[in-house]
């Protein structure tokens, strides 16, 4: 697999539990204990797909006195939607070019028609 940005994002996104703790970052910064409190595992496992989520460049930790507030860094998701824009442009351009060819085919069938 290559490792390039987006793939780490897109690999990231893939466990159910990291998008979950995306979305809810989403709303707001979280510490790790407050992103682990819905969950039935150790702070660890929690950690470590902090951490997963972190080598994608998908969150920041900061340090703000005693807390340690986990940040979701949203402008990622702008590299993410130009590479799903770029394929759904070309599936819609695909689509116009099926439709032609099925509506061209129809009208044959209407100058065929006795």
């Amino acid at each position: 697999m290559a490792h390039d940005q987006l793939s780490r994002v897109f690999s990231a996104l893939a466990d159910p539990t990291r998008r979950d703790m995306v979305a809810r970052l989403a709303a707001g910064d979280h510490t790790v204990t407050e992103l682990a409190e819905p969950y039935d595992v150790s702070l660890q496992a929690v950690s470590k797909h902090l951490r997963v989520l972190r080598d994608a460049g998908l969150v920041t930790t900061t340090r703000d006195a005693q807390r340690r507030p986990v940040h979701l860094e949203a402008e990622v998701f702008d590299l993410m939607t130009k590479w799903i824009e770029r394929y759904r442009r070309e599936a819609e351009s695909r689509f116009r070019r099926l439709d032609a060819v099925l509506d061209a085919m129809d009208d044959n069938d209407e100058e065929d028609a006795p």
